[in-house]
C-alpha cells in the first residue's frame, strides 16, 4: 500500500504562502477605475447633456478636492483604526459616489457631489490599501517577494485600473443604451468584487497603529539612515509627486478633445482607447523601473521626468498638427513617465517610512500627486490668452526645471542607495 507524501517532503520545498496581497490589490484596482471612468465619457458629456469644456475640466478636476482629504483623513486613520474598517468605508464610499454619478445622466448637478465623492473614496483606498498591499507583501504574510515588489504593487493594481476603467466606460458608452448611466455598472460589479476579495484578508495592524506581524529574528536595518525620512521625503519625492498625475491628466483629459475633430461618432471610443494606452504603458514600464532603480536612487525619477518631457513635447505636436494618431503616441509617452514617477515615489515612501507611519506618508504621496489633476483645468483658462499647443509646450519649463532639480540633489554625496 502506498500513501501520498506532503506536498513539503516530495517537493523538498515548503509550500507557497497564500497571496492576501492579491485579494487585497482589487481595492486598487476599483480606485483606479472609479477615477478613470469619468474622464473617458467627457466627450459623451459633450454631445449628450451639453456641458461645456470648462465644466468638465472642473468637474475632472473637484475628484481633486475630495481626494486630498480623503488621503490626508484616511491615511492617519489607517493607522490608527487599522486597514481594513478604512479600506472597507472607503469601497462603500466609492460605490455611492458612482450611484450619483448614474443619476447624473438626468439630473447634471449630482455630477459634482458625485466626483467629490469619488476623490474622497479613491484617496481613503490610495492611502490604506497602498499600506496594506506592502504589509500583506512583506514577512510574516509573504516571505518569498522582494522588496521593491511589495513597494510597487499598489501602483501596478492602481495603474491597472486606470485602464481596463475608462476603456470600459467608453466601450459601454459607445454601444449600450443610456450609456451615462450603464458605463457606471461595471464599477459596482468590481466594487463589490474587491469587497468580497477583500474580507478574507489579514488585518495587517491593530488600534493604535501597532503591526500585528511578528517580529523577526533578525533586526531589519533602517534602509535610509540619513537624511531624516521627512527631509528626504521634501527633498526627492515632493517635488516629482505632482508630475505623476500632470502626464496622464494631460493625456486623458485635454488631448482627446483637442485632436478628435476628424473622428464623428467615434470621439468616446477614441477617449476610451487612450485612457487604457495612457495607464498601459505605465504598467508595460515596471520591469524597467526595476532595472532602474537596481542601479541608483533617482534614475527612475529622472527617466520618468524625462518621458514626461518628450510627451509633453509630443503632445504639442500632435494638437498644432491635429493629428489623433500623434496624440495616441503623446498619451503613450506620457503614460510611461506616469509609471515610471509612481514607481519612484511608492518605492522611496516604502523606503523612508517607519512601519507605524507608513500609511501616512503614502497618503502625502498621494496627495502631492493628485494635484496634477488640476492641471486640465488650468490648461482650459490658459488657452483664453494662448493656443493649447503653447500652454503644452511651457509645461515642458516647469518639468524641465524639476528633472533639473532631482537631478543635482540625488547624485549629491550621500544620496545614493540600493534599493
Amino acid at each position: 500500500m502506498t500513501t501520498t507524501a506532503p506536498a513539503r517532503l516530495a517537493t523538498g520545498r515548503p509550500p507557497l504562502p497564500p497571496r492576501h496581497w492579491l485579494r487585497t490589490g482589487w481595492v486598487m484596482t476599483a480606485s483606479g477605475w472609479s477615477a478613470n471612468q469619468f474622464s473617458a465619457l467627457l466627450g459623451a458629456y459633450h454631445s449628450g447633456p451639453g456641458l461645456t469644456a470648462a465644466t468638465t475640466s472642473a468637474l475632472f478636476g473637484v475628484y481633486v478636492l475630495g481626494l486630498i482629504p480623503g488621503l490626508l483623513l484616511g491615511g492617519p486613520l489607517a493607522d490608527r483604526r487599522g486597514r481594513r474598517p478604512v479600506v472597507f468605508s472607503a469601497l462603500a464610499i466609492s460605490a455611492l459616489a458612482t450611484a450619483l454619478l448614474m443619476a447624473g445622466a438626468t439630473a447634471t448637478g449630482l455630477l459634482w457631489p458625485g466626483r467629490f465623492l469619488t476623490g474622497v473614496g479613491a484617496g481613503a483606498l490610495l492611502s490604506a490599501g497602498s499600506a496594506w498591499i506592502k504589509e500583506l507583501s512583506s514577512p510574516p504574510y509573504d516571505t518569498v517577494s522582494a522588496a521593491g515588489a511589495a513597494a510597487r504593487r499598489s501602483g501596478l493594481f492602481l495603474s491597472a485600473g486606470f485602464a481596463t476603467g475608462g476603456l470600459a466606460a467608453a466601450l459601454t458608452a459607445q454601444w449600450a443604451p443610456a450609456p451615462l448611466v450603464t458605463a457606471y455598472l461595471p464599477h459596482l460589479a468590481l466594487s463589490a468584487a474587491a469587497a468580497l476579495l477583500a474580507a478574507r484578508t489579514p488585518e495587517t495592524a491593530t488600534p493604535g497603529g501597532q503591526l500585528t506581524a511578528i517580529t523577526t529574528a533578525e533586526p531589519v536595518p533602517a534602509p535610509v539612515p540619513a537624511p531624516a525620512p521627512g527631509t528626504a521625503f521634501r527633498r526627492l519625492v515632493a517635488p516629482v509627486a505632482p508630475w505623476v498625475f500632470v502626464a496622464p491628466s494631460i493625456a486623458l483629459a485635454t488631448l482627446p478633445g483637442l485632436v478628435d475633430a476628424g473622428l464623428t461618432g467615434w470621439q468616446t471610443v477614441y477617449a476610451g482607447i487612450v485612457t487604457a494606452v495612457t495607464p498601459g504603458t505605465g504598467l508595460l514600464v515596471a520591469p524597467l523601473a526595476r532595472r532602474l532603480a537596481a542601479r541608483h536612487r533617482i534614475a527612475t525619477a529622472v527617466a520618468g521626468l524625462a518621458a514626461v518631457i518628450l510627451g509633453l513635447l509630443l503632445a504639442a505636436l500632435a494638437v498644432a498638427c491635429v493629428r489623433p494618431d500623434a496624440a495616441l503616441l503623446a498619451a503613450a509617452v506620457l503614460g510611461a513617465g506616469y509609471g515610471l514617477c509612481v514607481a519612484y515615489g511608492l518605492t522611496e515612501v516604502a523606503a523612508l517610512a517607519p512601519p507605524d507611519r507608513l500609511a501616512r506618508l503614502t497618503a502625502r504621496f498621494w496627495a502631492l500627486c493628485y494635484l496634477g489633476f488640476c492641471t486640465p483645468y488650468a490648461i482650459t483658462l490658459l488657452t483664453g490668452w494662448f493656443t493649447p499647443a503653447t500652454v503644452l509646450l511651457a509645461a515642458v519649463v516647469p518639468a524641465a526645471t524639476t528633472l533639473a532639480l532631482i537631478t543635482h540633489r540625488g547624485t549629491r554625496r550621500g544620496t545614493r542607495r540600493p534599493i
